[in-house]
């Protein structure tokens, strides 16, 4: 039994990695709010974590259905999406200072994971499906397998998103201010891209 324990959190593990390592929002945040933070990372991934625990008990308790209420992801798309919209104007319309362009984003690394998590539909559908399928199987080694599955989630979250703004913060001063121009362009237009359509997926 603690042989298949552990191999069913190697596998935990390993999904919830390709899962936080897709570029996606939440990369563009960390990258930006990890220029002038090393441990950016960790707090976004705390905050991240702050959201996705709920989610884990609801299901537990059998709310599954409720991550997939019309109107939760209709509020979630349109909020979410107006938020990342907007955050990632901020950031467009003031990268053009020297070194300043992370700190512009309107909130603290911890309250930008809260965020980035909670307006995301996705994040939601994900673990109604994928989530739902880890939890199930978590629960058959009883309430420690499901406690220590959250645990090895959320560490794969804090971890690589730390691995980001650390590695960003590391390597700024090798950045030129056609770099920095690019990066935080790219990073204020995945925020925008992502905040449209999460607006609009909720139409479709």
């Amino acid at each position: 039994m603690t042989q298949n324990l552990w191999l069913f959190l190697l596998s935990a593990a390993g999904i919830s990695l390709s899962g936080v390592m897709l570029p996606g929002p939440l990369t563009a945040a960390t990258i930006a709010k990890g220029y002038d933070d090393r441990n950016a990372g960790a707090m976004i991934g705390i905050g991240h974590g702050i959201v996705e625990v709920p989610m884990i008990a609801l299901i537990y308790l059998g709310f599954a259905d409720y991550l997939e209420n019309p109107t939760v992801k209709m509020v979630t798309g349109l909020a979410g999406g107006a938020m990342l919209i907007v955050m990632g104007l901020l950031i467009f319309f003031t990268f053009k200072k020297p070194v300043e362009g992370a700190s512009v984003m309107p909130y603290s690394p911890l309250v930008t994971g809260i965020v980035m998590t909670g307006g995301n539909p996705y994040v939601f559908l994900w673990w109604a499906t994928i989530g739902m399928a880890l939890i199930t199987g978590a629960v058959t080694f009883g309430i420690m397998g499901l406690v220590l599955f959250t645990i090895v989630h959320l560490a794969c979250d804090i971890t690589w998103d730390q691995i980001v703004s650390m590695t960003v913060f590391r390597t700024r001063h090798l950045w030129t201010p056609k770099i920095q121009k690019t990066v935080f362009s790219i990073c204020a237009a995945v925020l925008i891209g992502f905040g449209i359509w999460y607006a609009v997926s909720v139409f479709l």
